[in-house]
């Protein structure tokens, strides 16, 4: 068994809170060009670490989730509670 769960492990690419923009844009699933773009246009949370762009996968997660509420039509400071059918 213990095999099995190394070899499972290696499937799975390991997920940084510090990525750079080849691992946050397969995060993302979007192309590190289209990325960059968004960085330099400040469209994306993203630092600098020297002359390298940096994205922490927290602001990440916030920032799609804001994008994901603002196109769905939903205020996130007016969210609901979803209740369910008994």
């Amino acid at each position: 068994m213990p095999n099995a769960a190394i070899r499972s492990n290696l499937l799975v690419p390991e997920i940084r809170e510090v990525m750079d923009i080849r691992q946050a844009s397969d995060y993302l699933g979007i192309s590190p060009d289209t990325l960059y773009k968004y960085a330099s246009e400040n469209f994306v949370p993203a630092f600098k670490l020297g002359n390298r762009w940096r994205f922490k996968r927290s602001r990440l997660d916030e920032w799609m989730d804001k994008q994901s509420d603002m196109h769905s039509g939903v205020d996130a400071t007016k969210k609901k509670p979803v209740q369910s059918a008994l």
